[in-house]
């Protein structure tokens, strides 16, 4: 993974996601999260930008969990 920027958010609602599921798993997206609803892409952006900053080279191998309290399955 060290060599792949590989990142593992949770349900994150996107412009894209009705047109990639049925309409009532749409009206379900991210409500299995202990949060009860999807992730915004913004609620990524400190992550992201903590990940990127070099201060950060020495984080690998790990997930870090922008999931809205859902588990890592």
């Amino acid at each position: 993974m060290a060599k792949k920027p590989i990142r593992a958010p949770g349900p994150i609602w996107t412009p894209l996601i009705p047109s990639t599921m049925p309409e009532e798993a749409v009206e379900n997206f991210g409500k299995q999260t202990p949060i009860g609803r999807p992730g915004q892409p913004a609620e990524l952006a400190t992550a992201y930008v903590m990940l990127a900053d070099p201060l950060s080279s020495y984080v690998s191998g790990t997930t870090i969990a922008v999931t809205g309290g859902k588990p890592f399955i």
